[in-house]
């Protein structure tokens, strides 16, 4: 069953991604799905090319040619795409407003929503969504970190 994480409350939702998207891959060698809507996808294909070259995450989008998705250890996939014909499924990365299709089908899913009252509402929709189905959820406030 894939293991749930809930982070939530985060003040600076692309900053955490792409920071835990750097320390799943550099430091984990796992391999990353991370599905949003066409701009915040945008802001975190910008924001990990900003990363120094010591701290680069080799990325692409999921509509790349075949080879390059294969070898990429990122992929950023559109919410509602067919996320399950993507080869990676170590873990997905939710920072969209959407349930993830066929998030079941990796081991791990990380849920982040913002401090924002919008994203926290349709948050809690996802968080009932998974303990609906049985899945025990990892919750990871940042309001209790900080």
């Amino acid at each position: 069953m894939t293991e749930i994480g809930f982070h939530y409350n985060a003040p600076d939702k692309l900053n955490y991604a792409c920071r835990l998207v750097r320390k799943a891959v550099n430091a984990r060698g796992l391999r990353v799905v991370v599905v949003g809507d066409p701009q915040m996808l945008d802001a975190v294909d910008a924001a990990l090319w900003q990363l120094s070259p010591v701290d680069f995450v080799a990325h692409c989008r999921g509509d790349a040619p075949a080879h390059v998705v294969a070898r990429s250890p990122v992929v950023l996939s559109v919410d509602g795409a067919d996320a399950t014909a993507l080869p990676h499924r170590e873990m997905l990365v939710n920072l969209g407003l959407e349930v993830p299709a066929g998030f079941e089908r990796y081991e791990r899913l990380i849920d982040i929503v913002s401090d924002e009252t919008n994203d926290r509402q349709v948050g809690r929709s996802r968080w009932r969504h998974y303990a609906d189905r049985g899945y025990t959820i990892q919750p990871h406030d940042f309001a209790k970190s900080s």
